[in-house]
């Protein structure tokens, strides 16, 4: 792709998250579409929105189980940016209308302290970074549409990083804990939708320990020059498979003593 690729299709997902029309498959408009390409595209988005005086206040972590791996055929996992206008308090409701298709999933969040970065970021490094972790949720939302209509191909992980891996909005719980508090990987959470239990998992399923979610993303954020910063959040990965969220849904995830989180969808 083309710088001016690039920006196009940033363009087009700008619009289509504006006026909730989403826009076709961007790996079959660029069949050669590599992952690079998907990151300028977001970079691009990024770029838009900090004109438009958007802050950054974090980054997801997504494609961290290995099932979602499986999934799109891939081994490794990918990243966005989180807004300001995307945080959400426990309890809050999703106004109508503000998503396209929404979805969540259930994920430990890391609130840093200092600033990490750099391909030799190591486990220790992101432990004495941060400054607490809370259970929390993300919203995902697709801009891009899931399958193209005509040939039914589904997206694919160029389409996913292009639309900023997905992601939408995060509702952090109101619960806070030293990072060494809990063994992460048995913090989990019984996710449930207009209470109906619809999924439960383990904070093992992140990349076997969540720490290490962030450890890969301190690493891949280094390739473009990029660092985590005092104050970010990071959702290290979601440990259930994404709940559908259609208007009038009500979604509760309970941490067990972790603590809890919820959201409804007008």
């Amino acid at each position: 792709m083309t710088p001016q690729d690039h920006a196009r299709a940033a363009a087009d997902l700008l619009e289509a998250e504006k006026t909730g029309q989403q826009i076709g498959l961007l790996s079959l408009r660029h069949p050669g579409m590599l992952m690079d390409d998907a990151y300028e595209v977001q970079n691009a988005i990024y770029r838009a929105k900090l004109a438009e005086e958007r802050k950054v206040i974090g980054w997801k972590i997504g494609l961290t189980s290995k099932a979602m791996q499986a999934a799109l055929n891939i081994d490794i996992p990918d990243s966005g940016i989180l807004f300001d206008d995307m945080l959400f308090e426990t309890g809050a409701t999703v106004p109508k209308g503000r998503f396209i298709q929404p979805r969540v999933e259930a994920e430990i969040a890391f609130v840093m302290k200092d600033a990490i970065g750099g391909a030799d970021v190591t486990r220790d490094d992101v432990i004495a970074a941060t400054d607490f972790v809370a259970p929390s949720l993300e919203i995902l939302d697709t801009r891009i549409l899931r399958k193209d209509p005509e040939t039914g191909k589904a997206r694919i992980i160029t389409d996913t990083i292009s639309d900023n891996a997905a992601n939408a909005g995060i509702v952090l719980g109101a619960e806070r804990h030293a990072v060494d508090a809990h063994d992460l990987r048995w913090v989990g959470a019984i996710t449930a939708c207009n209470d109906e239990v619809e999924e439960t998992g383990l904070g093992a399923g992140v990349l076997n320990d969540p720490v290490e979610s962030v450890v890969w993303l301190a690493r891949r954020m280094a390739q473009y020059g990029q660092t985590i910063e005092p104050g970010h959040i990071i959702l290290s990965g979601s440990f259930i498979r994404p709940v559908e969220c259609p208007s009038g849904t009500h979604i509760h995830a309970d941490f067990g003593g972790f603590g809890k989180v919820d959201i409804s969808f007008a």
